[in-house]
């Protein structure tokens, strides 16, 4: 049965967005696809929505490049509240696969996600940017850094954050908010890697706090 990780996020459509070819690089055909349009002539443009809000992860859904365009052309045929259900829909399928549980306590929370956390960090510090890798210019460090990134780090990170909403209740105020820089990390990170976009949010270093009662 498929799973919703890494297909395209239209539910008729069973497209897989990653795959290896055939020279062992990880290769995608995902496109980051607007619900309300970037631009006020757009398909389903509202011009009440402000800039930032087009931008924002909310109004954002990856699909294969044969979804973007059938939405964008019929737009009628694919209102915004059709694409935002077919979004939510993924969201709660994700959180069945992550088997994310809703947990009673804030100890209980912190160790769902730390050993997550830790895994991230081991790959981090073996293949990324900051290891010793980087000064070997034979070293093949920075293809597999890519294929950790899409299939260990930012999967990790999505059951992070799935974890944290569904028990955000359990969360401050500052956990609150750093779970959205946390949120914008993430996607900043898919769309660096998915559609060579540069810069975006850094990892905000108060999430090796989060859940931790002093």
């Amino acid at each position: 049965m498929l799973t919703p990780a890494g297909f395209c996020q239209n539910p008729d459509c069973t497209t897989q967005l990653f795959f290896e070819s055939n020279d062992g690089e990880s290769r995608h055909i995902a496109e980051m696809a607007h619900i309300i349009a970037a631009n006020d002539k757009g398909p389903r443009a509202d011009a009440n929505v402000t800039p930032a809000d087009r931008g924002a992860y909310d109004n954002l859904i990856l699909l294969c490049a044969n979804c973007h365009t059938k939405i964008d052309k019929a737009p009628d045929d694919f209102p915004d509240e059709t694409i935002r259900a077919w979004k939510n829909d993924r969201a709660e399928a994700l959180q069945r696969l992550f088997g994310v549980p809703l947990l009673q306590q804030r100890c209980e929370v912190l160790s769902f996600i730390s050993p997550i956390m830790e895994e991230n960090k081991v790959v981090l510090d073996t293949y990324g940017p900051g290891s010793d890798a980087k000064f070997d210019p034979e070293s093949d460090i920075p293809a597999v850094w890519r294929v950790k990134m899409l299939r260990v780090i930012i999967p990790n990170n999505k059951r992070i954050i799935a974890c944290l909403e569904r028990n955000h209740e359990l969360m401050t105020k500052p956990e609150l908010k750093t779970l959205q820089a946390f949120r914008q990390h993430t996607q900043d990170l898919i769309e660096r890697h998915l559609e060579g976009a540069t810069g975006g949010q850094r990892y905000p270093a108060t999430m090796n706090q989060m859940m931790q009662d002093d």
